[in-house]
């Protein structure tokens, strides 16, 4: 049996879906702290388990009888150390074999705010008993596609990323690598992956882009890191939300979202998917 938690979020339904396509419903579990949202993978046989990452008495429940697990992290930042700690405590004593995490692009080096949580659970994971992979996922091509209606707005795409270069992927790229180490099994024991798109650009050349295919005028304005977190909470943003997106700019000014290994298309035996590809679809449901 192979368990996705936060099988209701964007990234573990689609991993679903795929796992789907190669094995049986009755081989699936997904967990998911609200599981009436996914209530028709139960109608396709997919075996449904309450759980939450916060809540240590549903997780042992959640795992009986599961062989491998796949940790999807927890999207609540500053409790995540103790969230995945009570994941992989809980998928121990459930008696798990395999548990599959994903991680952050480079977590050992990387300047960002992000990293700290996940390279705290990937030492309480290798120091577990269970067998690891580990997939440091890079940025989501959709993280920058939210900000599309804004930049056609305005004519304008803000950020304090300067040329950083960025080898975002999308979420559907992440969620084939992911079912591709839990079909595959033990051949990936022990590992760590860099996820991250075959080709990368800096912001300017995303606008660029924008330009291209929306034929409307967009360009790229790199403001410091205080004015661009500051522009987030002036149009609503989380000051905590916003203070983590600058951040993840300047982390991209310094190279921390950029990867050229190529591990993702080698992992999922197809290139990536190009930046134009998702642009064009967000630009069409505009």
């Amino acid at each position: 049996m192979i368990l996705v938690t936060g099988a209701s979020g964007q990234l573990g339904r689609l991993v679903l879906e795929e796992l789907l396509q190669h094995l049986p419903a009755s081989q699936l579990a997904a967990g998911a702290r609200s599981p009436e949202r996914i209530a028709d993978l139960q109608a396709r046989g997919v075996d449904i388990r309450p759980l939450d990452y916060g809540q240590p008495e549903t997780l042992e429940q959640a795992f009986q009888g599961i062989d491998t697990l796949l940790l999807i992290s927890s999207s609540e930042i500053g409790q995540r150390t103790t969230q995945h700690e009570n994941v992989i405590a809980a998928a121990e004593k459930a008696g798990v074999t395999r548990l599959v995490y994903t991680s952050l692009l480079h977590t050992d080096t990387s300047p960002l705010a992000l990293a700290e949580e996940h390279k705290q659970t990937e030492a309480r994971l290798k120091a577990s008993s269970l067998e690891w992979v580990i997939l440091r996922n890079g940025w989501y091509t959709e993280n920058y596609l939210a900000s599309l209606p804004a930049a056609l707005e305005h004519h304008v795409l803000i950020g304090c990323a300067g040329n950083g270069r960025i080898s975002s992927a999308t979420r559907q790229d992440y969620a084939s690598a992911a079912a591709t180490v839990l079909l595959e099994g033990a051949i990936h024991q022990g590992k760590i992956y860099e996820l991250a798109g075959d080709t990368s650009y800096s912001l300017a050349e995303y606008a660029a882009e924008i330009t291209k295919l929306s034929g409307q005028e967009v360009r790229y304005q790199n403001l410091s890191e205080t004015e661009f977190r500051d522009a987030l909470i002036q149009v609503g943003m989380p000051e905590g939300f916003a203070a983590i997106l600058a951040d993840s700019d300047i982390g991209a000014s310094q190279g921390a979202l950029y990867d050229d290994s190529r591990q993702l298309s080698q992992l999922i035996k197809r290139p990536t998917t190009p930046l134009a590809e998702p642009l064009q679809q967000a630009l069409d449901s505009l």
